[in-house]
């Protein structure tokens, strides 16, 4: 069977759209290369990308000619001429929440999460229409549709009336580049990146629903009453710029802290798995995830985890991590504290961290997608 898959959402650049959406989206295509080449499904992949440079075996990849890193582009692209590009492909795959809506083959459409439903105010205006407009139709439109976690799930039937028959969760994978560091390359790594010999880290977008103002607040709160040695643990807020990123500068003006608190910028995917390893500890406070992808790689990485008690972080956490509430800055910077002067607690994260990220995969994730185009042809 010819499955067509809009993987127009790949970036390879360094800013923050080749995180997240980006990154489900090449590691999918490449676990489902590596089935198809393995002989483990029968199916011809065509890829339609916007990546020059992108290599991947095992997918045929339709270059296009066309301007579609810019969002309007790429949306009038999706709707008008991707459709005809479709010819006898079985099944269109949508990888980020959107299908071409003319098309004749049947649709899956892979939903990340409603944020721009449930959050509108952290996103432009804009922004929030045409998302909820284009993935409530995809929805409506697909013969399936996965969710990424069961909280996406739910959000589909209470947000979309989307049944719970045409819905499966499929989680997100983690690549095996994730894994525990040797201490003297994670002692190297650290001096040639000009990183502090302790510190706390949060990678992602920055952007509003990540809740890093008041990350930055329960930092301030906790160094107030830690003791001097502990005070020299710097905050490292890793990510390209998003949107209404601003408050989060402002934030640690206003508290003074602008020694304390790094700004690296975005990390490049191949320094990631080593600032998660060089990192005392990982602190992922959001409002509102689709599933978490940082706080899997972290716990895959060897770095003990705190996040907060959003559904979806908590499906991917489990046990392994020290959770709280978002909105509570008392809690953060309690947890903070624990995780910042008790080396035992550490240890027991990071022990039970490993054990739940090596639950998860992309070669699963490429399997259990394989299963859900099954069941629609």
């Amino acid at each position: 069977m010819h499955i067509a898959l809009d993987a127009q959402l790949i970036h390879t650049g360094a800013t923050f759209r080749s995180a997240g959406v980006s990154a489900y989206s090449f590691n999918l295509l490449r676990a489902l290369g590596a089935e198809r080449l393995a002989g483990r499904t029968g199916h011809d992949f065509t890829a339609y990308v916007n990546a020059p440079e992108l290599a991947l075996s095992g997918v045929t990849l339709v270059q296009s000619r066309l301007p579609l890193a810019r969002p309007i582009a790429r949306i009038g692209w999706e709707q008008t001429i991707f459709p005809l590009a479709l010819g006898n492909a079985a099944l269109v795959h949508g990888l980020v929440n959107v299908l071409p809506l003319a098309a004749r083959s049947a649709g899956v459409v892979t939903v990340h999460d409603l944020a721009f439903v449930r959050t509108p105010a952290a996103l432009p205006r804009v922004k929030r229409a045409y998302l909820t407009a284009l993935c409530r139709a995809s929805v409506a439109r697909a013969a399936h549709v996965i969710a990424v976690s069961t909280q996406t799930a739910d959000d589909l039937m209470a947000l979309f009336g989307t049944p719970a028959h045409k819905i499966t969760v499929v989680p997100n994978g983690v690549g095996t580049e994730f894994a525990a560091g040797r201490s003297d390359d994670v002692a190297r790594f650290r001096a040639a990146h000009g990183l502090p010999d302790r510190f706390l880290l949060f990678v992602g977008t920055l952007e509003p629903r990540k809740n890093l103002a008041a990350l930055v607040r329960a930092y301030a709160r906790w160094r107030t009453q830690a003791a001097p040695d502990d005070r020299e643990i710097k905050l490292v807020l890793a990510g390209g710029k998003g949107w209404f990123y601003d408050q989060i500068f402002a934030q640690v003006q206003a508290l003074g802290l602008e020694n304390a608190v790094l700004f690296p910028g975005y990390v490049p995917a191949a320094d990631l798995p080593h600032f998660y390893q060089a990192a005392l500890g990982f602190v992922y406070p959001s409002l509102l995830e689709g599933f978490g992808l940082p706080v899997l790689e972290a716990m895959a990485s060897g770095a003990p985890v705190i996040t907060s008690r959003a559904p979806s972080l908590m499906e991917v956490a489990g046990d392994a991590a020290l959770c709280v509430e978002a909105g509570d800055e008392a809690a953060l910077a309690h947890a903070i504290g624990l995780l910042a002067t008790q080396a035992a607690l550490r240890d027991a994260l990071r022990t039970r961290g490993l054990a739940r990220a090596a639950q998860f995969s992309w070669q699963r994730t490429a399997r259990e997608t394989l299963a859900v185009y099954d069941t629609v042809t």
